[in-house]
């Protein structure tokens, strides 16, 4: 499909149970009115979207997977800053060949936020209304940034995978993200146990603090960013295998997480 036939975001799977994978950073698509301003190269923009995020959350029951690119409209920022109109928003990148962008191509980005908002919120209010829930906010991180021949950037700063928990009733729910830094941790891979560690490099953004401030006491969202291990980050060739494990992997802590939802529940 192109960017012209495939929705901006998708709803998929069971909504039955309290477990939900988002890959909101995973689109590449453009809509051609937006596309026609940008001056970065695709190849740039690639590298800072979160590609396959989508396939490590595969294995989740409910999924919801954004096809559009944070270029277009970054659904893990509050709403005014959810448009990036200038190289100021994009950590320097040069965007836009004449900045800033217009409104009217700014109000189509944000059509797609505020619908995207709108159908997560009645998505989650029937999870919600059965009881606590996990969304795995699921994204991925670049490591080596100095240059494709270049040295990766040191792991005792970059954990292969860091949770993000910066918005979350930690007093409440902290049991909950303990059972799952220790289940994802031991989950079997190829190359050994994952280091996994909590809020090292990122906290989790606007859906997880949507989510939080919308169901207190009920949601627990782990912003998971996984370190871009499982591909080239410069030429975007992915090691579907490696993918694979991570999906099976983060599919592995659901029991033990579901566990302990329901201890915290029954106390």
């Amino acid at each position: 499909m192109t960017h012209t036939e495939r929705p901006p975001f998708e709803f998929l799977g069971q909504w039955d149970g309290q477990f939900v994978a988002t890959a909101i950073h995973n689109g590449h698509d453009v809509r051609p009115d937006l596309a026609a301003e940008f001056a970065l190269p695709e190849p740039d923009r690639l590298r800072e979207e979160d590609p396959h995020t989508d396939r490590i959350g595969a294995l989740i029951p409910a999924r919801v997977v954004v096809n559009r690119s944070r270029f277009e409209v970054d659904l893990n920022r509050a709403r005014d800053e959810a448009v990036y109109r200038s190289s100021e928003d994009a950590w320097g990148l040069e965007i836009l060949q004449d900045p800033p962008l217009a409104d009217d191509l700014v109000a189509g980005s944000l059509d797609v936020y505020d619908s995207f908002y709108a159908e997560l919120g009645r998505r989650l209010d029937e999870v919600a209304a059965r009881g606590p829930f996990v969304v795995f906010d699921v994204h991925s991180y670049n490591h080596r940034r100095d240059g494709a021949d270049a040295d990766p950037a040191p792991a005792g700063e970059n954990p292969e995978v860091n949770v993000g928990t910066g918005s979350l009733d930690r007093d409440r729910f902290g049991g909950v993200v303990d059972v799952f830094i220790d289940a994802l941790h031991g989950a079997h891979t190829s190359t050994g146990p994952l280091d996994v560690r909590e809020n090292v490099r990122f906290r989790g953004r606007q859906l997880a603090a949507w989510t939080h401030a919308r169901y207190p006491g009920r949601a627990v969202v782990l912003a998971l960013e996984f370190k871009k291990t499982f591909m080239d980050e410069w030429t975007g060739e992915a090691d579907f295998g490696r993918v694979d494990e991570l999906a099976r992997a983060l599919a592995e802590t659901v029991p033990a997480v579901e566990a302990s939802l329901r201890h915290l529940v029954s106390v």
